[in-house]
């Protein structure tokens, strides 16, 4: 189990703790995520809400040709089996 001590800092009119690295990858969570946060026992406990399966349009809708270098999957050169 990982534990730090943190001081909480005003963040316009609320208050916030930045997550350590190591506290944020040991308990896997990542920027942009949803957290549900509860107070439960006088103690505050946040629970990140687990990513949504994709739907394939989803998935090919997020597909960017640019970074994944063109086309999903080639049909130029057929290779192994797939020779006729």
């Amino acid at each position: 189990m990982k534990e730090v001590t943190l001081d909480i800092k005003k963040w316009g009119n609320s208050l916030g703790v930045r997550l350590p690295a190591v506290i944020a990858r040991e308990a896997h969570l990542h920027t942009n995520q949803s957290v549900k946060i509860a107070v439960i026992n006088k103690q505050v406990v946040i629970t990140p809400i687990l990513d949504e399966s994709l739907t394939l349009e989803q998935r090919l809708e997020s597909f960017d040709l640019i970074r994944h270098g063109g086309e999903s999957m080639s049909v130029d050169e057929r290779l192994g089996a797939e020779k006729w």
